[in-house]
């Protein structure tokens, strides 16, 4: 597989795992029609954050989730446990319906050659530039970029605010970028924000996030409302998305240190 990158200077580095709606041929004829339909994409979420800092790397996967969740953790552990969620492999969507053909859902091997040949190259990669940039400035800032239907009952109760920040519970990122970014959100009443509400922060905000040693880690999940249609065929909404992207260049802005 080969993982998308964009390389610059400065201490920013955008992931992007949800993006990607690749489906190898052999897995994509053992999904059902559900499955295929491929509902639970991070849609456009490249072109939502496109060109809005100067010299940000971009690490993205073109593997779709339905193959493996590259935000999760490669052993399989629920990062909310107690609560639903989605698996390494997904077996069903975030409305809790099957994906697969009866008896084709992925064994315990093909998981695991999956997560060799799909999750470790992301995170490689991933790896490899939060040590470039921060060799290079001292600090590395991992915001990893993610977005979701603003109503998913099975996942939360209601509609989601638009900005949910996730730093796992202040673990994974200094307060002062998390207070940037909350103050960025903040600073467009027009939109709502909560951190560390429903979404804290997947397997990679958690396992990049080492503030100490100056690895800063924060998780964006947006509410796509703000930027597109939310049911098929999820059109990008052009008006709406050029608002979102003025707030979104603030928090990109307020995420460093100098």
């Amino acid at each position: 597989m080969k993982v998308g990158l964009t390389k610059g200077d400065s201490p920013l580095v955008l992931a992007q795992p949800h993006g990607g709606i690749e489906i190898p041929s052999d897995i994509f004829s053992r999904l059902n029609p559900t499955g295929q339909a491929m509902a639970d994409t991070d849609w456009h979420i490249t072109r939502l954050y496109k060109g809005l800092f100067a010299q940000v790397t971009v690490v993205s996967t073109p593997i779709h989730r339905y193959v493996i969740d590259a935000n999760r953790d490669p052993s399989g552990q629920s990062l909310y446990p107690g609560q639903y969620t989605t698996g390494l492999c997904p077996t069903t969507t975030f409305d809790d319906q099957l994906l697969y053909v009866k008896g084709q859902a992925p064994s315990l091997d093909e998981i695991a050659n999956r997560q060799q040949q799909y999750h470790q190259p992301y995170h490689d990669v991933i790896r490899d530039q939060l040590e470039r940039v921060h060799q290079r400035h001292g600090y590395a800032v991992l915001f990893d970029c993610h977005s979701i239907r603003s109503v998913v009952p099975c996942l939360f109760d209601g509609k989601l605010p638009d900005f949910n920040i996730g730093t796992n519970d202040g673990a994974s990122c200094s307060q002062k970028i998390t207070l940037g970014v909350e103050t960025a959100c903040a600073s467009a009443p027009q939109y709502t924000h909560v951190s560390n509400g429903r979404f804290k922060g997947g397997w990679t905000t958690r396992h990049y996030g080492n503030p100490d040693a100056g690895y800063h880690a924060i998780q964006m999940e947006l509410s796509q409302c703000n930027y597109m249609q939310e049911t098929p065929p999820w059109h990008y909404d052009s008006t709406t998305a050029k608002n979102l992207r003025v707030v979104l260049k603030t928090i990109l802005e307020n995420c460093l240190l100098t």
